[in-house]
């Protein structure tokens, strides 16, 4: 099973930017589907970000289109994802996920569904004061 481990959590203001990593470890395939999870208080997990590792395709939630970045180092085994134009509604537990596919179709399709994702981090906060 793929270990996961995040950082890079923080406050910051609204407007501000922060970076967050995902460092991964004993992948069983080539390729990966790397999601970013969030989940805020009272509210169900969202995918907030998605790649496919294997050809670097990725995937949007509409409320960070064009706000966040997912980009994947294969060479370090690291996905991040930048985070600019922080909301408040932004303010919630991020999670990494892994899910080993040779299939970019899959992970276009189900990336954004969580229980299809075996492999976790255990998260980091990410606060975004208005």
């Amino acid at each position: 099973q793929v270990q996961l481990v995040e950082s890079g959590g923080g406050s910051v203001q609204a407007g501000g930017s922060l970076r967050l990593s995902c460092a991964a470890s004993g992948y069983t395939s080539s390729s990966n589907c790397m999601v970013w999870f969030r989940q805020a208080p009272g509210k169900e997990r969202e995918g907030v970000a998605g790649i496919y590792t294997g050809s670097s395709s990725t995937y949007y939630a509409d409320s960070v289109k064009g706000r966040f970045t997912v980009s994947q180092d294969n060479a370090r085994n690291t996905t991040s994802l930048q985070m600019n134009s922080l909301k408040f509604e932004d303010t919630a537990m991020y999670y990494c996920a892994a899910a080993p596919t040779e299939d970019r179709r899959w992970c276009s399709l189900f990336w954004h569904r969580g229980s299809v994702f075996g492999s976790w981090g255990q998260g980091t906060q990410v606060t975004v004061s208005s």
